[in-house]
């Protein structure tokens, strides 16, 4: 049937425009560094070692997800603009029978492969839809299943990582193994790193059991063991919104990549994930109160809340006591004691004072039991403490210098580490104790919370007596605050003595510990209010100069 001339003249001059605004589109593509290509589906197929086609008949099916053909990918741009000029004819006759209303078009022919669709048949009808902004189009649908994820917006750069996976999960078998898995990259070479890991956990577990095992076997104790609880972390703590554009196995992999740099440079086996998670964190946001007791949430029920402890080492008398804290602390977590000294220059390193601290150090481990290394390294003291406290889980430090009050505690180290690291710490006054009574000095603040969270943990794994205790006067705390805890200790099945006093703090807070005798004081650190502090003082001040208990203090 002959076409009305009017019509096919609208449908050359469509054509003419189409042509224009491809041609703009590759210019583009080109600047950008992006492909304006469809995608090949045979390349497609071959990467991703497609087999099994399913028909599912006739639908409607979105025209923005249609990425692809199966024999003319290069006659169009990726929103199927045509991009060669001798197809002029064809395009514009097809056209024309669109537009004129008593010639419809038939059915396109499709696969379907993920969320998207390449076209077996109909690609200038696609064209024409899409440029006619048609959000469906009607298709014969053959879906051709695959495990791989693909949507929309895959460019065909992506099919190499694509190709990647759809090898991974071939040899492995892990979606068999453990199904709804998805460990999807950003980044070409990645699988092949995971597949050395399963390796190595294939040989663990030999080495442990003296008997041969599956790679079956290998491939779920590596994913259970070894990428699950990191993956849960990065999940948990919230780190994928600093890495715009990247996947938990990307992350995943890059841990686990430094850890072994960060082992090799502190000189420290590193434990815990929330190490390395949090030197990631420490580079892309600054630490707030509340960041390290959601961290550990987890670990807090399912494991030890202190894996590896960090002890500055002077070499005096004091800092040996301080060990001593340390160390019954190592013992009741079956912790990683992790001992720090540090000195004015790079000669000293090796020389007679630090080698006898570290001979020293390494006997009182031995003769504890407990797993000890000593890291001696040069620079400043504070910055050292504050940069490995990253790669540990709690700092124990010798009260020698508190702060004294007014501008000169704004200047004091202990001050600068307590609100500096991102780790609570345990200041230890005295000699060592056995931490079996605590005192929870709670004012509802957000870090009384930090410090009612170690105080249930104590009182729940240690078997630690905890009193808590709250003053009224010269605050905005109601009565009604230890209600707050109440409610926190019977969920974990604690009991505590309570104690409220309607007088200042400070004084009420060492006359509750001479009447209640404890061994231990928690409480939050340092709040906002630096003024207030210079002016008057702080709570934590008084202790750490009057107190001869240990402290600890929670950020």
């Amino acid at each position: 049937m002959p076409f009305n001339p009017f019509t096919l003249q609208q449908a050359i001059q469509d054509f003419q425009s189409a042509r224009q605004r491809a041609a703009m589109q590759e210019i583009l593509a080109k600047l950008t560094g992006k492909t304006s290509q469809l995608i090949s589906y045979d390349e497609v197929a071959e990467k991703l070692r497609l087999r099994v086609r399913v028909e599912r008949g006739l639908q409607h099916i979105p025209v923005e997800a249609i990425v692809g053909s199966v024999g003319r990918y290069a006659d169009f741009t990726r929103t199927f603009l045509p991009r060669r000029s001798e197809d002029e004819d064809r395009w514009a006759r097809v056209r024309a029978a669109y537009l004129e209303e008593d010639m419809g078009l038939p059915p396109i022919e499709v696969y379907q492969v993920g969320e998207v669709y390449f076209v077996i048949d109909g690609n200038h009808r696609v064209s024409i839809a899409r440029q006619d902004g048609n959000p469906t189009i009607e298709a014969h649908v053959i879906e051709v299943q695959t495990p791989i994820p693909l949507t929309a917006d895959v460019q065909p750069d992506d099919l190499i990582i694509k190709a990647e996976y759809a090898e991974f999960l071939e040899t492995t078998r892990i979606t068999d193994l453990r199904p709804n898995v998805d460990l999807t990259v950003t980044v070409p070479g990645q699988y092949e790193k995971l597949a050395e890991q399963i390796c190595a956990q294939e040989c663990a577990l030999e080495k442990n059991d003296s008997s041969e095992k599956s790679f079956e076997e290998a491939v779920t104790a590596w994913y259970d063991n070894v990428y699950i609880p990191l993956a849960e972390t990065i999940r948990d703590r919230g780190i994928l919104q600093w890495f715009p554009n990247r996947t938990i196995t990307d992350l995943y992999l890059w841990i686990s990549e430094n850890r072994s740099a960060l082992e090799k440079e502190l000189g420290w086996e590193i434990q815990s994930d929330n190490a390395v998670t949090d030197l990631i964190l420490e580079r892309s946001t600054r630490a707030e109160p509340g960041n390290w007791r959601r961290a550990r949430t987890v670990s807090r029920y399912t494991d030890r809340l202190f894996m590896d402890i960090l002890i500055p080492m002077g070499g005096n008398q004091e800092s040996w006591d301080a060990l001593d804290q340390a160390i019954l602390v190592t013992q009741r977590e079956g912790a990683k004691l992790l001992g720090l000294h540090v000195v004015d220059s790079k000669e000293k390193i090796t020389g007679e004072r630090a080698l006898a601290v570290q001979g020293r150090f390494d006997e009182r481990c031995a003769q504890a039991g407990v797993n000890g290394k000593l890291l001696i390294e040069a620079g400043d003291i504070n910055a050292r403490i504050r940069e490995r406290a990253i790669m540990t889980d709690l700092i124990v430090l010798k009260v020698e210098h508190p702060p004294l009050g007014g501008l000169s505690t704004l200047r004091s180290p202990f001050r600068d580490i307590i609100t500096k690291s991102s780790r609570p710490v345990l200041a230890v006054p005295g000699e060592a104790r056995e931490l079996k009574r605590a005192l929870l000095a709670y004012d509802g603040s957000l870090l009384a919370k930090e410090a009612l969270f170690v105080a249930a943990y104590l009182a729940e794994m240690w078997g630690t007596e905890l009193t808590v205790f709250t003053a009224l006067q010269g605050t905005n705390v109601a009565a009604e605050t230890q209600d707050e805890v109440r409610r926190y200790l019977e969920i974990h099945e604690v009991e505590a003595e309570y104690v409220l006093r309607k007088e200042d703090k400070r004084s009420a807070l060492l006359r509750a510990m001479q009447e209640h005798p404890v061994d231990l004081v928690i409480m939050g650190g340092y709040g906002k209010s630096v003024l207030r502090e210079v002016m008057i003082g702080s709570t934590l001040d008084t202790m750490l100069q009057k107190s001869v208990t240990p402290i600890f203090i929670c950020r």
